[in-house]
């Protein structure tokens, strides 16, 4: 049943009882749904005294994306909300487009709300994207996670992501849209059948007259919304109970690992790798399998992640060899270190690696694997070793991870 047109309103600025605190960014492309997110969050924010922007990320990859930047701008000023527009020039032509295309847009978008003091950024995600996301996944073989679907609201890069519009369809916020005179733009890349989000939209035609249905597959979503919730108790728990962490290694007794249920262990090693990594996506399971059965035996690798069996645990530390480029002091050093320090003329950041670590005469004593003190952050300066907080020579130097642990961890 279409919802009545107040109904849409109050259903896409729940969103505003419980989120948002600073501000709240708007992503809007100027497509139909942005349109509708733009039109119905941004006064309402505005009414509620909460601060409001909006960015629309050009990827430069559409002639005509310019000009429909420029008509989300025009919209905007209407409203009186700050507009901003995010270029994107990143790609090469390689790899797959949509996904390099939706990193970078996650990226940009989280970099203007930090500049701009924003907690949140509102995205206009449908119902109909849901029951189109549930299928792809499907047809990839996606397990619990996957065919939960898109949350509500989650947290990543330190900011917000919310889709107050996942309740809502999206033909009747096109109907919405022009019963208020409301124009919006529509990508020629909605049709194009390279993409696969294209070809589910026109399965999910195709699928209805066997009861497979958009309704039904968010039904699938939401009830494996709440098994998740149950799985990831369970690995919480094992976590609270198993785990420990140090030098940004994680430390996972064996006894305890080897007496949970195939989907926990899992579920807690794919965190880890995922927190080590700094990954978007869960590991292969087949390959997941594989690596576990390779560090019970030694050691392996997986995804820039070395694992082997350390002293009656599991130790999942970053691979030296994967970790980022270098930084400066003051910047964020492989996606999760932040070091702390005096100001130093041509210091830098990297791994304190094979060269550094024969430096460092008490590491022996911190009872942690080699393998974790390499992939370390070290302070250098040219050939020259200043500090290496993780592994006993800190001078006047710390380091913190600034991504926290999914799961509830042991002290260290």
């Amino acid at each position: 049943m279409t919802a009545e047109p107040d109904d849409l309103v109050r259903s896409a600025t729940r969103c505003l009882e419980t989120g948002p605190r600073n501000g709240l960014g708007l992503a809007v492309s100027g497509g139909g749904d942005s349109m509708a997110l733009l039109h119905m969050i941004g006064p309402a924010a505005r009414a509620r005294g909460l601060a409001c922007r909006v960015a629309t990320v050009d990827h430069g990859l559409r002639p005509e994306a310019r000009a429909e930047a420029e008509r989300v701008a025009a919209a905007c000023a209407r409203l009186d909300l700050p507009h901003e527009i995010l270029d994107w020039t990143g790609w090469d032509g390689r790899g797959n487009l949509q996904d390099a295309a939706r990193r970078a847009r996650q990226a940009l978008l989280a970099d203007w709300a930090r500049r701009h003091n924003l907690d949140a950024v509102a995205l206009g995600h449908t119902r109909d994207d849901q029951a189109e996301t549930v299928l792809m996944r499907l047809a990839r073989g996606s397990g619990v996670d996957g065919l939960s679907g898109m949350a509500p609201a989650r947290t990543a890069a330190g900011l917000l992501w919310l889709r107050p519009l996942l309740d809502l369809g999206r033909a009747e916020l096109r109907d919405w849209l022009e019963s208020r005179g409301i124009s919006w733009d529509e990508d020629p890349s909605n049709a194009d059948i390279r993409f696969q989000r294209v070809r589910a939209r026109r399965a999910l035609t195709a699928l209805e007259p066997v009861g497979v249905t958009p309704d039904g597959l968010v039904a699938t979503a939401e009830r494996m919304a709440l098994a998740r919730v149950a799985l990831e108790h369970l690995a919480d728990t094992l976590s609270a109970r198993a785990v420990r962490l140090a030098a940004g290694a994680v430390a996972i007794d064996m006894e305890d690992l080897a007496e949970a249920p195939e989907e926990t262990r899992l579920r807690l090693v794919s965190a880890a790798l995922r927190w080590i990594a700094g990954s978007d996506y869960r590991p292969r399971i087949e390959a997941l399998r594989a690596a576990l059965a390779g560090a019970s035996a030694g050691r392996r690798t997986l995804g820039g992640v070395v694992l082997e069996t350390w002293r009656g645990a599991l130790w999942l530390s970053r691979e030296a060899a994967a970790t980022g480029p270098d930084a400066k002091p003051d910047a964020l050093w492989d996606g999760r270190w932040q070091l702390s320090g005096p100001a130093l003329s041509g210091a830098h950041v990297a791994a304190l690696g094979q060269t550094g670590l024969p430096l460092c005469p008490k590491w022996r004593e911190l009872g942690l694997p080699r393998a974790a003190l390499l992939a370390s952050p070290a302070v250098w300066r040219g050939e020259t070793l200043v500090a290496a907080p993780c592994a006993g020579e800190p001078g006047e130097w710390s380091a913190r991870i600034v991504a926290d642990f999914p799961y509830r961890v042991l002290p260290h």
